[in-house]
């Protein structure tokens, strides 16, 4: 189940006008009340015992009740605030912005929540979710285990970019002593980046994060990662380089998290503790690195080439399309479930020239349809949400914009879809691509950075988010504003 919210509902989020009207001035960053949203929202899902995990992605406090049918929607939505509400089969994903991690620690000192946001039966909860849509289930599955793992990436990718910079037009030599270390927050990124998907993994299936993660530590292990001529019980294990894939972790996580449960329903109380964790792990393992590791490979592998060729058969309208529709994505929460394509890009061709690369006009297209919201609105409130979406749109950050202007005034859309879209027609025939994994936008600007030191994917870079972004304007310009007395 998705909800949709119309005209009428944003009317009543946000007090009777279509906009902010009402809120004070709370909704600027920086000005609200975190304790009082955090305080009104357990309120609304039922009390903290009806919250079975909360947790929050880069603009969204994601809560899972436990009894849905206890969760206020409309009491959820009036929050002062709270820019929108999206439901996912028993996800409620709580649309904030950029300072969700404020109120989410609010959340976490409001209620009995350990450190990871659980608190209630996660069983029942479980039980419910299996009854979800598979597809839903699996994209929801994929895109919650990513999110909290951003910030590593963006890291990551940011610095390794930001090297190449310094390298390549500045003369820093890759034997000092700055270069290694810094070179090492980019390659640790990376390389253990199974070791965070683990955890979040196992978190995200109501299983034990810290097994999740040593399951990816044993993949990356030394005597286990690359490894020739390895067998076990006499059966031969296939040579596996576990850091350039997600997939086997994800399936092993997937597969560990059914044990893991199975062993904490039958086994007595008094043995939980020692054999739980054991007998998970000595079942898990084996099976991962004999099947489960394999097929990872296999299906990340036919992912990456399926996608580049498609790619390269009609580069324009790939990349087209992705730009046109990205922020229909983001709205129905999807954009982070992409990311096992990026990284299986990633291992084929060394870059993204496709998902990243069609996101990054779109996600500055949508700053440029705020901004043209900006200029023809003639309501403040309008003003103040359309010119601080817009700028975090070229940073890269996008749900304030979708949320506060693009779907609720729904002309604004289109003038960006078409940005977006042109903008990715334009990267498609230029072949641009990027070349580290981060938020895309004029923010990523070294992520673009050839690490040969050639200087024309940074120009055809720039050039085509600055389009986009032009484009975008010019359409929701000429398609003008609708907007309600």
């Amino acid at each position: 189940m998705i909800f949709i919210p119309t005209n009428e509902d944003y009317r009543e989020m946000f007090g009777g006008n279509l906009f902010l009207a009402d809120m004070k001035g709370e909704v600027e960053m920086g000005k609200k009340d975190y304790g009082g949203m955090a305080r009104q929202i357990i309120e609304a899902c039922g009390g903290e015992k009806n919250i079975a995990t909360v947790s929050h992605c880069m603009t969204r406090l994601r809560i899972v009740p436990v009894d849905r049918s206890k969760v206020d929607q409309e009491a959820v939505k009036k929050v002062p605030g709270v820019l929108s509400l999206i439901i996912k089969d028993q996800e409620h994903q709580i649309v904030i912005g950029q300072d969700v991690p404020s109120l989410y620690e609010e959340v976490l000192k409001n209620g009995t929540f350990d450190a990871a946001g659980e608190v209630n039966d996660a069983e029942a909860v479980a039980e419910d979710m299996k009854k979800s849509n598979p597809l839903n289930a699996v994209m929801d599955f994929i895109g919650g285990t990513f999110s909290p793992a951003i910030p590593v990436l963006v890291a990551g990718g940011i610095i390794g970019a930001f090297l190449s910079l310094f390298t390549n037009l500045f003369g820093l030599s890759t034997d000092s002593g700055t270069y290694v270390v810094i070179s090492a927050i980019n390659g640790a990124a990376f390389y253990f980046l199974p070791i965070f998907i683990g955890y979040s993994a196992a978190q995200r299936l109501k299983s034990n994060g810290m097994l999740g993660a040593l399951l990816a530590c044993v993949l990356l292990h030394s005597t286990i990662n690359g490894a020739e001529g390895l067998s076990f019980l006499g059966i031969g294990i296939k040579t596996i380089d576990y850091g350039q894939s997600v997939f086997p972790i994800l399936l092993g996580v997937a597969f560990m998290s059914v044990i893991y449960r199975f062993l904490q329903k039958r086994l007595p109380v008094a043995l939980r503790t020692i054999f739980v964790p054991v007998l998970t792990m000595l079942v898990t393992v084996p099976v991962t690195l004999l099947i489960l590791g394999p097929i990872g490979m296999v299906v990340g592998g036919w992912l990456s080439n399926a996608i580049y060729a498609i790619y390269n058969t009609v580069p324009a309208l790939a990349t087209m399309i992705v730009g046109a529709l990205n922020a229909w994505l983001v709205f129905f929460g999807m954009n982070n479930a992409l990311y096992p394509v990026v990284f299986a890009l990633f291992a084929a061709v060394g870059s993204d020239p496709l998902i990243c690369t069609g996101m990054a006009p779109a996600n500055v297209a949508v700053g440029g349809a705020c901004f043209a919201v900006f200029f023809l609105s003639k309501k403040a409130e309008v003003k103040s949400v359309a010119s601080s979406a817009g700028v975090t749109a070229l940073l890269g950050i996008i749900e304030p914009g979708v949320y506060g202007i693009l779907f609720p005034l729904k002309r604004p859309l289109i003038g960006a879809m078409i940005g977006g879209g042109i903008g990715g027609l334009l990267a498609g025939i230029l072949k641009m691509t990027q070349y580290a994994i981060s938020t895309p936008g004029f923010v990523s600007i070294p992520a673009y950075i050839d690490p040969s030191g050639s200087p024309r994917n940074l120009i055809v870079s720039l050039i085509v988010m600055v389009v986009a972004t032009v484009v975008s304007f010019v359409a929701t310009w000429m398609l003008g504003l609708k907007e309600e007395k």
